[in-house]
């Protein structure tokens, strides 16, 4: 049987549902790397016998090559391997439907994520094109020079990115901004201490490369990971980190340079001090437009809570109960039941029947939000 978080939980509190153990976030993240690496050693492993198979060579690593593009596909789609295992994890080890990893809806919202990828592209276009001109400026090589390798190579190496982004970039928003994000989540209120770790963590998948590259990857795990609590789902994360991914490799395909030796770690410092302003208007323009299905939670600074039910109009009893006065009449008012008892607290009542011989006082145990 699977279980859901308390209605009108934020993002990453959804991991903590009925069935929740200090051991299941512990236990899922193990499976997540087990499950991982495995599906990776596998899809190495059919690539390698396919090798053989073709007579293909051998890298310096001593790994099977296919050739520049063939090779980035095989790279993108192994670290795409995590995304099943992550989703395993939720739904088999916190025993939850795997869909609340997507957003507090219990699914991926296209809608949302469409809606997101406009502000997106303008935010890296402007990255890379305030980046590149203030590398100019400063003489730095962006690794952008030379002549153009030619349409053929470009739209070949944008086909191939347009494939295997999405699902790569998909896996490391599930992995960290969503896996990470609630197993931390859920032993505490606050998503602050999520947000820095799993911000961290996200860098450091990337490799340390430069300074400057490393402190970017952390300001975008950290500005992501606001973005995913506040509206309430990746949709926002995986917008940006796709358009990110497949403009960035596009312009180096332009150039015949789409290879996979340098990560955004290696980001020099004239494009890292872009980036970080563009990141944060893109939260600033993204958070107004509003998400569907963000739910308002008073665990959020500025949460706006649901007014109380109204209360029905008070009954007139007789008196004769407990401590009222002969002769005058009492008023006792009905209790008021709420739709959800998923966060409920539990108070003693005591009420009387007025119609009874000898008025005698029932407790009742009351559910309250």
């Amino acid at each position: 049987m699977l279980n859901a978080a308390p209605p009108l939980s934020p993002y990453h509190r959804l991991g903590r549902t009925g069935a929740h153990r200090w051991w299941r976030p512990v236990a899922g993240t193990a499976l997540v790397l087990a499950g991982g690496v495995g599906l990776i050693l596998l899809m190495f492993g059919l690539a390698g016998a396919v090798a053989a198979l073709t007579g293909r060579p051998t890298d310096a690593d001593g790994l099977p090559t296919f050739g520049p593009l063939p090779d980035l596909a095989l790279d993108f789609l192994t670290i795409a391997a995590l995304l099943p295992a992550t989703l395993a994890a939720a739904r088999w080890v916190q025993r939850r439907p795997a869909g609340t990893l997507s957003s507090v809806a219990g699914r991926l919202r296209w809608r949302w994520l469409a809606a997101c990828l406009p502000a997106a592209g303008a935010a890296i276009v402007t990255m890379l094109g305030g980046g590149l001109a203030l590398a100019a400026a400063t003489g730095e090589d962006a690794g952008l020079g030379g002549e153009p390798a030619g349409w053929g190579p470009f739209v070949a190496g944008t086909l191939v990115l347009l494939v295997v982004v999405p699902p790569q970039a998909a896996a490391e928003e599930y992995l960290t901004r969503g896996w990470l994000l609630q197993a931390l989540g859920a032993f505490g209120r606050r998503p602050w201490a999520p947000i820095g770790v799993q911000a961290v963590v996200f860098a450091a998948l990337h490799g340390w490369g430069t300074p400057w590259g490393f402190a970017d990857l952390v300001v975008f795990g950290a500005v992501t990971g606001w973005l995913t609590v506040r509206t309430g789902g990746l949709e926002a994360a995986i917008a940006l980190h796709v358009v990110n991914n497949v403009a960035g490799g596009a312009l180096s395909a332009a150039y015949g340079r789409l290879t996979v030796e340098e990560t955004a770690a290696d980001l020099p410092w004239q494009l890292a001090v872009i980036d970080v302003p563009v990141l944060v208007a893109y939260a600033a323009v993204v958070v107004p437009a509003g998400a569907p299905a963000a739910p308002r939670h008073p665990d959020r600074p500025g949460a706006r809570v649901p007014a109380p039910a109204a209360r029905p109009p008070a009954r007139r009893h007789r008196a004769g109960c407990g401590a009222g006065v002969a002769g005058t009449a009492q008023t006792v008012s009905s209790p008021s039941l709420p739709r959800s008892f998923a966060s409920a607290r539990l108070i003693r009542r005591e009420t009387c029947i007025w119609e009874m011989p000898t008025c005698s006082a029932i407790s009742v145990w009351v559910r309250l939000p």
